[in-house]
């Protein structure tokens, strides 16, 4: 938890069930704003996957990565991971139903990109043709 943001809300005479709720919210929005988290979750919503193949359909997170995202996930409560006693021993990761149900809502916010591609990418453009001012005020001025 971070104390120093605990310390200024209580410090402001924020109520210490509504701080909780702040902290965590921040936390929460933190893990999954990661961009590693939702290719992860969205990979896992199709079922459960071994950390190999589960890092081939990531494009680009190193093993370290990758196994320090799982271990967050797992520990949120998302993720599962189950070990079978094999050999060689087998480890799968697969959602769980808090899991699936931020799944959910990760594929609106992709649905919601995919409806407003042409609108993002329109902007950014005439966003990035516009001259740029020498120095931008500073807010307030």
């Amino acid at each position: 938890m971070d104390t120093a943001l605990r310390a200024e809300l209580e410090s402001r005479g924020v109520a210490p069930d509504c701080v909780a709720t702040i902290v965590l919210v921040r936390d929460v929005l933190a893990r999954v704003g990661d961009k590693w988290t939702v290719l992860i979750i969205t990979a896992l919503a199709s079922g459960p996957l071994r950390f190999t193949a589960l890092h081939e359909q990531v494009v680009g997170i190193s093993q370290r990565m990758l196994s320090q995202t799982l271990r967050a996930l797992t520990r949120d409560g998302l993720v599962t991971r189950t070990a079978y006693a094999e050999v060689p021993p087998r480890v799968e990761y697969a959602l769980t139903p808090l899991g699936r149900s931020l799944s959910e809502a990760v594929d609106g916010l992709v649905r919601w990109v995919q409806d407003h591609q042409a609108d993002i990418v329109g902007n950014r453009d005439e966003f990035d043709r516009a001259p740029t001012p020498a120095a931008a005020a500073p807010p307030g001025a």
